[in-house]
């Protein structure tokens, strides 16, 4: 095992399962921050703002980070147009608050017509009409961003339709196909290292789930830590013609530079 200066960590499945507690999350965590070793929870959802991460992490499973620890698809989104042509900044969203304060914040202002961007995330409220405006923008040449190709999200009562289901739509009826931004893409990996000032060989990326956080990695040329906590199971990593770098059961089996 390598000392990595760094650590991309994912959320739902490797910090926490649903509701439930990870106790080696949590004492993961804290060896992180005892050894002042920089860390950032990279996630797909583009609706909370990182403060409220923060606030779920410390009421619901006693983790206590920062907004600085937190990077989410919304903020990546952001930062990705933002580093595109200075002079585009109109935009037309589908999504919540979460995505649309992030885009605010890097200076992009809204419209409903002609705009230079259309991005498309989960909204719990989206409309035909939405889709209608978004469709005709696409037409007309704005160019097309998705923020994650997640089609279902877990909640108490099943799968649900996820942000990947409402871009797949708009997909279908422009008849384009979006830039995604989130997990497993590697744009999203990126703009998470340039957060944290860091070079690939600098950090691993930890999760539980093969095909979106693993994956994630293995795109961008980064090291893998998967979990078994969460989604993805032995026998399944068995079958992947390119494995994680490293696997454990538990985060306690994980050693630190220092440890």
């Amino acid at each position: 095992m390598r000392n990595y200066k760094g650590y991309l960590i994912d959320l739902d499945g490797t910090m926490y399962r649903g509701k439930e507690k990870i106790p080696a999350a949590k004492r993961f965590i804290e060896r992180l921050q005892e050894r002042n070793i920089p860390f950032l929870f990279v996630t797909n959802n583009s609706t909370q703002e990182p403060q409220a991460v923060v606030n779920n992490l410390a009421h619901n499973f006693n983790i206590h980070v920062t907004t600085d620890n937190v990077y989410t698809t919304a903020l990546a989104t952001a930062d990705y147009l933002a580093s595109q042509d200075k002079k585009k900044r109109s935009v037309y969203t589908i999504g919540e608050f979460g995505l649309k304060k992030a885009l605010f914040d890097k200076g992009f202002y809204f419209v409903e017509h002609n705009p230079d961007y259309v991005v498309v995330g989960l909204d719990y409220d989206v409309t035909y009409h939405k889709f209608e405006l978004a469709t005709l923008a696409i037409k007309a040449g704005a160019k097309f961003i998705g923020t994650n190709a997640d089609t279902n999200l877990p909640n108490e009562r099943g799968l649900v339709p996820g942000a990947g289901s409402i871009i797949a739509l708009v997909e279908c009826a422009t008849q384009q196909k979006a830039t995604y931004i989130g997990k497993p893409e590697s744009i999203i990996m990126k703009k998470a290292l340039n957060r944290l000032e860091m070079e690939k060989g600098d950090v691993i990326m930890v999760g539980d789930n093969y095909m979106t956080d693993i994956s994630a990695g293995i795109n961008c040329g980064i090291d893998t830590l998967l979990v078994y906590t969460g989604v993805s199971t032995p026998e399944q990593v068995k079958e992947k013609k390119i494995k994680p770098t490293y696997t454990v059961n538990s985060l306690d089996e994980w050693t630190l530079g220092n440890d």
